[in-house]
């Protein structure tokens, strides 16, 4: 009974973290390479992605809503939260950063 406790124990400390993370996830700092409006992508090179195990790099992400993107130009300096869903990386939070 026991062993079975700490399995279950340990299964769901593995699986509620990591929805947790995606959730809670604080926003990730980057800059727009690339908007592509018409196609609803943005690449971003961006710091570490902490919900997603993800580190810094350049790369392309589909966004959620294509109002994300409006007001968005290459350069801007922004925060924004992705998830994994459907095979790729999708933006669902995004907001410009603000100046220091």
């Amino acid at each position: 009974m026991k062993r079975e406790w700490i399995l279950a124990a340990a299964f769901a400390s593995a699986i509620v973290p990591a929805v947790a993370l995606a959730a809670d996830a604080p926003l990730t700092a980057g800059e727009v390479k690339k908007v592509d409006r018409e196609a609803k992508k943005l690449t971003i090179k961006h710091g570490p992605i902490v919900n997603l195990r993800m580190p810094p790099m350049t790369m392309v992400f589909r966004v959620k809503d294509a109002a994300l993107l409006e007001g968005l130009e290459s350069g801007a300096q922004i925060r924004f939260r992705a998830e994994e869903a459907d095979g790729g990386y999708l933006v669902t939070r995004l907001e410009k950063a603000k100046a220091k």
